[in-house]
C-alpha cells in the first residue's frame, strides 16, 4: 500500500465543507468540494484535536508519535526517537517531502530525515527569499501596523516581495506545491514503474496567513468591495480593541476562507493525479491540519497568546482506505496527531517489532468498528498552556501569568457551546479539580 499525507496548515474543522460544525461567510457556507470527496469516501473524524501547537511541534508529534507539548518546545526533532520516514524507508518504502513550510526548512531542524527525496518550495510568510531590496513594494494597501510593534514593517516588506513573482493562479504558494507533489508521483509511477511502496508528505503551509488567495477566491465571502473595507491579509497578532473594526475582522475572516477554498482547489489537483495515475484503489490518503486560527471570538486575532481554544486547537482529519475500510463513516471519539505514526505503520502492515515506543495509538480500530474509541480525553499544549477535554468539559490551565490571565484556569461545558466563551468554573469546581488532576497526572507520567 501507498500512503499520501496532506497538511494544510492553520486549518479550522469549522472551515471544512463537510464538517457539521462548518459555517458560513456573508451567508454562504465555505466551500470545500476536494476535501468533503475525500471524507464521503473515508472516515472523517469530527472530534481531531492538535496535541502539540503550532507548526513544528505538531510535525514533531505526528512523526514520531509521542506528545510534545507541554513537554518539549519549538525544536529540532530529537535525535533518540525514530520518525516515521525514517522507520520506513528501513521498510523499504520509496519516499518524498514536498512542502513551502519555510520553518521546517530553517538550518538545524533536519526535516528530511528519512526520506529519500525533499522539496523545498520557498518564499512562504517572512521566508528571506526574494531579499532585493530594489523590488519595490507596497506594504499600505493590505497591511497595518500595530503600536509597539515595529518589527512587522520589515516582515510585511518581506512578504511582499516574496509575492511579487505571482501572475496567476498557479504561481500561489499551495499550487507550486501540489504542482511539485504531482510531478514527483508521475516521474515515479510512469517514468520509473514503480507503483507500490510509496510514502509521499505534501505539506501546504496555506491557508496559514498572510491571507491574498488568487481571484475568485478573493471575493468569494467577502461583505463589502474593498474600497469600502480594506483587506488586511496579515493583521499584526494581538487584540482587536483599537486595531480592527468588526468589519476589518470579518473581511480578513472572509480572505481566510477564501484561501481555504482556494487551497481545496489544488488539493482536487492532488487528488486528480492519484487517480490518473491508477492509484486510488492501493493508496490511502489523509487529510490533516495541525491547528486552527482565532478571528477575535476570544478579542484576539491570530495566535497572539496561547490559549488553547476550539477555533484553535479543533482540526479537521480525514482518512480514505483504498479498502473501503470507514467509507462514509462520520467518528466523534477524540483522536489527535500522536495517533499518526501508528495509523500508518498499522495501515501498511509494519511488524509490531519495529515500531518504536508511541503515546499515539492506530485509528484503524475505529475505522473498522471494532473500537468506540481509544481515549477517553483530548490534551493540548502551546506555549505555557495546556488543555484537557472530556466529551463534556474543556479545562484550560495557565501555567504561568500570561496576557493579562495570571494563570487563572478556565471551564467551558462543551455540550453548551463550541467556541468556549462562557467560563464556568464556579459553578464546578468539582468537575475542574477532576480534570486538572488528571491533566497532571497524565504529564507527570510522561516526565
Amino acid at each position: 500500500m501507498n500512503v499520501i499525507v496532506i497538511v494544510t496548515d492553520s486549518m479550522r474543522a469549522d472551515h471544512l465543507g463537510c464538517h457539521p460544525l462548518c459555517t458560513t461567510h456573508n451567508g454562504r457556507k465555505v466551500q470545500t468540494p476536494n476535501l468533503d470527496r475525500l471524507a464521503a469516501q473515508g472516515t472523517l473524524f469530527e472530534q481531531a484535536y492538535g496535541a502539540s501547537l503550532p507548526t513544528i511541534p505538531m510535525r514533531t508529534d505526528c512523526w514520531t508519535g509521542c506528545y510534545g507539548k507541554p513537554f518539549n518546545g519549538w525544536q529540532p526533532f530529537p535525535d533518540n526517537q525514530r520518525l516515521l520516514a525514517e522507520v520506513l524507508w528501513d521498510q523499504g518504502y520509496t519516499s518524498a517531502l514536498v512542502t513551502d513550510v519555510y520553518h521546517m526548512h530553517k538550518p538545524g531542524f533536519n526535516c528530511g530525515r528519512g526520506f529519500d527525496e525533499v522539496y523545498w518550495i520557498r518564499g512562504q510568510e517572512y521566508d528571506p527569499w526574494i531579499v532585493d531590496p530594489a523590488v519595490a513594494v507596497d506594504t499600505t494597501k493590505w497591511h497595518r501596523m500595530r503600536e509597539g510593534a515595529d518589527m512587522w514593517g520589515a516582515r510585511f516588506e518581506q512578504y511582499m516581495r516574496n509575492r511579487s513573482t505571482f501572475k496567476t493562479d498557479g504561481d500561489c504558494f499551495a499550487a507550486r506545491v501540489v504542482k511539485k507533489a504531482n510531478a514527483w508521483l508521475e516521474r515515479t509511477v510512469k517514468g520509473e514503474g514503480q507503483r507500490d511502496g510509496l510514502f509521499l508528505w505534501v505539506d501546504s503551509f496555506d491557508p496559514h496567513e498572510p491571507w491574498d488567495p488568487p481571484e475568485p477566491y478573493w471575493s468569494m465571502y467577502a461583505e463589502k468591495p474593498d474600497d469600502e473595507v480594506q483587506p488586511l491579509i496579515d493583521p499584526v497578532p494581538g487584540p482587536i480593541g483599537g486595531y480592527l473594526t468588526p468589519e476589518e475582522v470579518r473581511r480578513t475572516f472572509a480572505l481566510y476562507a477564501g484561501m481555504v477554498t482556494c487551497v481545496d482547489k489544488w488539493i482536487g489537483e492532488l487528488l486528480g493525479c492519484i487517480e490518473s495515475l491508477g492509484l486510488n484503489d492501493s493508496t490511502m490518503v489523509v487529510h490533516i491540519s495541525d491547528h486552527g486560527e482565532p478571528f477575535g471570538e476570544h478579542g484576539i486575532i491570530r495566535k497572539a497568546v496561547p490559549w488553547l481554544y476550539d477555533p484553535l486547537t479543533h482540526i479537521p482529519w480525514t482518512i480514505r482506505h483504498p479498502e473501503g475500510l470507514g467509507c462514509g463513516l462520520r467518528n466523534r471519539s477524540f483522536v489527535q496527531p500522536p495517533d499518526m505514526m501508528p495509523t500508518i505503520l498499522d495501515a501498511l502492515r509494519i511488524p509490531r517489532k519495529a515500531w518504536p515506543e508511541m503515546d499515539g495509538h492506530s485509528v484503524l480500530p475505529l475505522m473498522s468498528g471494532e473500537r468506540e474509541e481509544i481515549r477517553d480525553y483530548a490534551y493540548s499544549g502551546m506555549g505555557k498552556q495546556w488543555g484537557i477535554r472530556s466529551p463534556e468539559w474543556t479545562f484550560l490551565l495557565p501555567l504561568v501569568p500570561a496576557a493579562g490571565r495570571f494563570g487563572t484556569p478556565e471551564l467551558y461545558d462543551r455540550t453548551v457551546e463550541t467556541i468556549e466563551q462562557n467560563n464556568v468554573i464556579d459553578e464546578h469546581r468539582d468537575v475542574a479539580a477532576h480534570l486538572e488532576l488528571q491533566l497532571r497526572r497524565w504529564a507527570a507520567a510522561r516526565t
